[in-house]
């Protein structure tokens, strides 16, 4: 592992550390210094201006709207951004940009990438993830919604679930089972929706910490156009397991220093109320800078892998693993240093609705009690713990499949 950076890429560091240092506020903090309401005024902005820069989806082409640049530029941007504190898009983009868009580029038709890109780019579009169901969570390839062809159309009826930013989307991407004849893992493709259509209905869930980030989404005769696959049909699963690897993957360059800001304020608090004079304390914290050094370095292998023109591929769920099980632990242990006031938690709440709070965030206890809830669904969202072991035990580190009772046509599972 080398990930040294060529002279262009710091080159580069330097033009985004100018940009940052002159669009910033001179007493700027992070993300965390800001209201609900500032924070959202300051995305929009920000969003608008780094688009007139050609500072989003820098590694795209330019002839789909992005700058032409290499990976490692875009790995050196998201460093530089995540150490100010500031997203590199609106919460849309991870699944616009970092997710759909990455997947049509390495997977679909010209015409589809000459549509759907600058679109997504120009925030006309605006994208969330149909993969989950009610039924079908952990066991992904186990999905019901069904999408049969209709001429020129494909009509959609089913039900998905745990939308992030379903509410805020103008386009989804859905996984349908348009052959219930073959296998599970088989007979699946990867559409291309438009939400705002009589036959898309989506009913927000309001979490535990009272927040709408998530939504059910419901179809009745949705419409998309024939040429609105990715990939070929019937082959949506390769297809949802390369966006999966962008999805779990990208984050390894830029985790560990959110994780390392939010360790710090936790070890602030920690030394301010005389905690560490306690042995057990320094253990655990001692143990969590472990952890947060071992998401560094596997970040630092992810970049490597960059270098070498590597795509994403199924070692991205061990930093799953690893971020959430340690996140889940952490948030925990932070319970223990605010103690009764956990129970009674005031000031202001985490900006963030999951994973850690916003770069700049001062202490609050509503906000840490707000964390801590919010990493709840981590070991859960995004493939279970209990999943990632078994992608890491089958296809890293080639351990023998468990024995499946579910072979055989999919419209047969549970029959016999």
């Amino acid at each position: 592992m080398d990930p040294t950076y060529a002279e262009e890429a710091e080159d580069y560091r330097e033009k985004i550390q100018a940009f940052l240092a002159e669009h910033l506020p001179a007493e700027w903090s992070g993300m965390g210094s800001l209201d609900e309401e500032a924070c959202d005024q300051f995305v929009e902005e920000w969003r608008s201006l780094l688009s007139e820069n050609q500072l989003l989806a820098v590694s795209w082409p330019v002839s789909y709207g992005g700058a032409g640049l290499s990976e490692v530029e875009r790995v050196v941007l998201a460093e530089e951004f995540a150490k100010a504190g500031v997203p590199v898009g609106n919460d849309n983009d991870l699944f616009s940009i970092g997710m759909v868009g990455n997947v049509i580029i390495e997977c679909g038709t010209e015409e589809q990438k000459r549509h759907f890109l600058p679109k997504i780019i120009s925030g006309e579009h605006r994208w969330c993830q149909g993969y989950s169901e009610p039924n079908s969570g952990s066991d992904l390839a186990n999905l019901g919604t069904r999408a049969v062809l209709d001429g020129d159309e494909w009509v959609i009826n089913g039900q998905k679930i745990w939308t992030s930013s379903g509410h805020t989307a103008n386009w989804i991407f859905v996984l349908c089972r348009t052959d219930p004849t073959e296998a599970k893992h088989r007979g699946i493709s990867f559409l291309l929706v438009p939400v705002d259509q009589p036959g898309v209905e989506m009913r927000p869930i309001i979490n535990i910490n009272n927040r709408h980030d998530f939504n059910e989404v419901f179809f009745a005769d949705a419409k998309t156009a024939k040429e609105n696959v990715v990939g070929d049909v019937n082959d949506g699963w390769r297809v949802a397991n390369m966006l999966l690897g962008f999805e779990r993957g990208d984050g390894a360059t830029t985790d560990a220093l959110r994780f390392r800001d939010e360790l710090n304020r936790i070890t602030a608090v920690a030394v301010e109320r005389g905690a560490t004079d306690d042995p057990l304390v320094r253990q655990d914290l001692a143990r969590a800078h472990a952890k947060v050094e071992i998401m560094k370095w596997m970040g630092q292998r992810n970049i490597t892998n960059v270098l070498a023109g590597k795509a994403p591929g199924p070692e991205s769920s061990l930093h799953k693993l690893l971020w959430s099980e340690y996140h889940h632990w952490i948030t925990e242990f932070s319970m223990g240093l605010l103690g009764m006031e956990a129970t009674a938690p005031s000031g202001h709440p985490a900006v963030n609705g999951i994973e850690t709070d916003a770069v700049g965030a001062e202490f609050s206890s509503l906000s840490w009690v707000q964390t801590f809830m919010g990493a709840r669904p981590g070991t859960i969202y995004s493939g279970t713990s209990e999943v990632q072991r078994n992608i890491i035990g089958d296809r890293v580190l080639g351990l023998p499949r468990e024995p499946r009772a579910d072979g055989g046509p999919w419209d047969q599972i549970g029959k016999n």
